[in-house]
């Protein structure tokens, strides 16, 4: 095996009460491929940073190979004193650095280095981040949530670029898809402690549920030990004074060892706070547009959305996606079309930019708009405290300052407060921002199963494809397509082509005047290929799905599913109600294929 260019051992630190990190070790040698993981604050950043020698440890043993070089990608990177991204991304080569890497880098990121860094949106400063770090070709990339407020184009982009580059990398990421492409080594920051995988992110969930099962297997044993020393000790029969003081020390030790254990965090609970049932009509959007001078963003789009819908928005920002949201939900007048909005909505929205929180509000002020110490959730008064504790929060910090919270744990709060609301159409921004792989998790089943109707945009693949049941994503000059399914199903139908952000803008001006100067094609007199195709084959998927609708169903009808295994019961029926979905789809495509074919055979 390789030395490692990196090796902390022993590492612990901390700032008050609970260490930090109690002894956690890293190391990582060439080529080396690690993927970070734990719970939002348990110190992923601060490991990260002591490797980069940002942060000294209070104990343990750092390494690093004098001859190594190393980056560290910040989730708020600094750019101050610089006149120019070119500037800021420069500075981070050495003196033997190819210059031209730099650009090379910018260019694929969407930047030409002529920006300011002071007019930069999150995406762009997350893009020049990028680059800077990954110019030089360093030995170690150490990189801090890099796909966070990038598209998805350009984290597929990047996805390719870290696999083929021969720097060894350590990430940290709640996007599971790219953990899952990048990494090949899993190591779990967990209670301040470090476990190493030697396999990638995709056995983590398996390897972690083992490893928790196992540990509260164990402290179980150790209770009833206690509980058996004990007895023997009170009506036990008396032997050598010697022999019982041993073992009344090593009840003590066990019983030390039972309470000083520290228990798997703890796991929130979600749950919308659910209104009454709306119509069976949620949104119909008949040939919207919208333009911002010479940009087009929405070009005679279509769709009618019904209750229990869980719709997924994607494309390359800019591409219009926010405001083809704000269209649907009633938020954005289209410069023409109608949208028609459904009976008897409550609508909850979680926006991009979140919602302006007070950094001097307490936690409890804010849940509760400042009306006392309770809430009313489904129905049910419940006080703030408890609400807080659904949501990983302890009861001390319901007087804490919002300033105060790390940037997991300000996502979480206002999720807590969107979720208060009651609500039959969730409209969600980006909700995965800044959430921990278990929130993410518990965020996934509440989506999944929420009754109503959901509407989301996401650059997370692997949200996308256990949530929703159709995706729309643009396909160039404004013009957005819905496909049925989550990403994977909308990339399988558009025959594997990933969506490309140069045919999700609207054509610049001169371009768009001499293509409206040609003359116009004349209208096709048979179906395309892509059609006929579809025509032939969507009866056959059609019956595919039926059968597996049929087979749900029969699960579902066993009395006994429920009470032997209520969670496979929970996710039974949102398969069932995807598969309905996709089938509903399906029969609609197939219908408007049929009218063309015919209308064009009687033409």
């Amino acid at each position: 095996m390789a030395p490692p260019l990196l090796n902390l051992d022993g590492i612990r630190l901390t700032f008050g009460g609970t260490p930090l990190l109690d002894g956690a070790s890293l190391s990582a040698s060439a080529g080396e491929r690690i993927a970070l993981v734990g719970r939002n604050g348990s110190g992923k950043s601060t490991l990260l940073k002591i490797a980069a020698g940002m942060v000294e440890p209070q104990d343990g043993e750092v390494f690093r190979q004098p001859s190594a070089t190393i980056r560290y990608l910040p989730q708020m990177p600094d750019m101050e004193g610089f006149a120019s991204v070119r500037a800021y991304v420069e500075a981070g080569l050495g003196p033997a650095d190819d210059p031209y890497r730099a650009t090379y880098l910018m260019e694929h990121l969407g930047l030409t280095g002529e920006e300011n860094p002071d007019d930069l949106s999150g995406g762009e400063a997350r893009r020049a981040a990028l680059a800077r770090v990954m110019a030089p070709e360093p030995d170690i990339l150490l990189l801090d949530e890099p796909t966070n407020h990038l598209d998805l184009q350009v984290i597929e982009w990047l996805e390719e670029e870290l696999v083929r580059s021969s720097s060894a990398l350590i990430v940290i990421s709640h996007d599971r898809r790219f953990l899952e492409r990048v990494s090949r080594t899993t190591v779990w920051l967990d209670r301040g402690q470090t476990r190493r995988l030697e396999k990638g992110f995709a056995h983590f969930e398996e390897w972690r549920d083992t490893i928790l099962e196992e540990e509260q297997r164990e402290q179980h044993k150790l209770g009833r030990q206690i509980v058996r020393e004990e007895h023997w000790l009170r009506y036990g029969v008396t032997a050598r004074r010697k022999r019982n003081m041993r073992r009344l020390g090593e009840l003590q030790s066990m019983r030390q060892r039972f309470r000083g254990h520290r228990g798997a965090e703890g796991v929130a609970t979600m749950a919308a706070s659910d209104a009454a049932e709306s119509g069976k009509l949620v949104i119909e959007a008949k040939n919207i547009e919208k333009s911002f001078g010479d940009l087009t963003v929405v070009k005679g789009f279509s769709t009618r959305i019904q209750r229990g819908d869980r719709i997924g928005l994607v494309g390359p920002n800019g591409a219009g996606k926010t405001t083809l949201l704000k269209m649907l939900t009633g938020e954005l007048k289209p410069d023409s079309g109608t949208v028609r909005l459904g009976t008897n909505l409550e609508i909850a929205t979680l926006d991009q930019k979140r919602e302006a929180v007070d950094p001097q509000e307490t936690l409890a002020h804010f849940l509760t708009d400042g009306r006392g110490e309770n809430l009313v959730i489904n129905g049910e008064e419940r006080h703030v405290v408890s609400y807080m504790k659904d949501f990983l929060f302890k009861a001390e910090q319901a007087r804490t300052p919002v300033r105060e919270l790390s940037g997991g744990e300000r996502a979480r709060l206002i999720l807590a407060r969107v979720l208060a609301r009651p609500a039959n159409l969730l409209v969600l921004d980006e909700p995965t921002n800044d959430l921990d792989m278990e929130t993410l998790e518990l965020l996934q089943e509440l989506v999944a199963g929420f009754a109503g109707t959901v509407i989301l945009v996401s650059h997370d693949r692997d949200f996308l494809d256990r949530t929703v049941t159709s995706i729309i994503a643009p396909d160039g000059d404004g013009r957005w397509i819905e496909y049925a399914g989550g990403y994977s199903d909308m990339l399988a139908q558009r025959g594997g082509t990933k969506l490309d952000d140069r045919r999700a803008v609207s054509k610049a001006p001169a371009e768009a005047s001499r293509a409206d100067a040609a003359p116009a094609k004349r209208p096709a007199k048979k179906l395309s290929f892509k059609q006929k195709f579809a025509l032939e084959n969507l009866p056959t998927r059609m019956a595919a799905v039926s059968a597996s609708i049929s087979a749900l169903e029969n699960n579902i009808a066993d009395p006994a599913f429920y009470e032997r295994d209520p969670k496979g019961f929970q996710k039974t029926i949102a398969a069932l109600d995807k598969e309905r979905a996709t089938l509903a789809a399906m029969e609609e495509e197939w219908l408007e294929l049929e009218m063309l074919r015919e209308e064009l055979e009687g033409s």
